[in-house]
């Protein structure tokens, strides 16, 4: 059965691969499984049919068949155990890519959500210019940490895997920032998960729902 995923109508970072349906869409490029998308508006976010399957009004949502999922590391999981591509035949190095699945969404994303909080929703408040210093502080200690882990390997552990997908991901979020720029290895890491042809597709996907072009290739 054809899974259907939930997208904005129109992404708020006008289809430049932030939004969280593009981390559904690579995992299933990458597993290489048609998938259908259903757009749905901020208001449509917010309604009772929309909530029965995100209790928080949210996007992504997956649904295939009887199940119906959300938040993007449960879905991606859920692909990556279902067909192959993303996870490790090996026991151990299958469990080690789940934990690096859970590094990027528990330890490697709350600064950097904390640093577009502060940008963006928390511009105007007065505690903001004391504030950033510190955020970023917390991301680049972060940075380090990971940059250290990785090392002059082109993956987390070994091949890539969807430890990896969930993490390039993560990172991408910093692009704007110039964070990820003080560490070369970690922005080559995200070039490379950039440039698989599973990201391409996903991203041109997601950039054909704001610009209104068919993608090509």
């Amino acid at each position: 059965m054809t899974p259907t995923i939930t997208a904005f109508e129109r992404s708020p970072d006008g289809g430049k691969g932030l939004a969280r349906d593009t981390r559904v869409r690579w995992a299933l490029e990458e597993a290489g499984q048609p998938y259908e998308v259903r757009l749905v508006s901020f208001q449509a976010m917010k309604e009772p049919a929309h909530l029965a399957l995100h209790p928080f009004g949210q996007i992504p949502t997956y649904e295939e068949g009887d199940l119906a999922l959300f938040e993007t590391g449960s879905i991606v999981l859920h692909i990556a155990e279902r067909h192959a591509g993303l996870l490790p035949g090996d026991a151990n190095a299958r469990a080690r890519a789940i934990t690096w699945m859970f590094a990027a969404v528990n330890t490697m994303e709350p600064p950097i959500l904390e640093l577009m909080t502060a940008r963006i929703l928390e511009s105007d408040k007065p505690w903001t210019k004391e504030r950033l210093p510190l955020v970023m502080d917390r991301i680049r200690d972060r940075l380090q940490q990971l940059s250290a882990r990785l090392g002059k390997a082109d993956w987390l552990d070994g091949a890539f895997s969807a430890g990896d997908l969930m993490m390039v991901s993560v990172l991408l979020r910093l692009r704007a920032s110039g964070i990820l720029d003080e560490y070369p290895s970690l922005s080559a890491y995200v070039a490379r998960g950039e440039a698989r042809p599973a990201y391409r597709r996903a991203f041109a996907a997601q950039l054909a729902v704001n610009t209104g072009k068919r993608p090509t290739g």
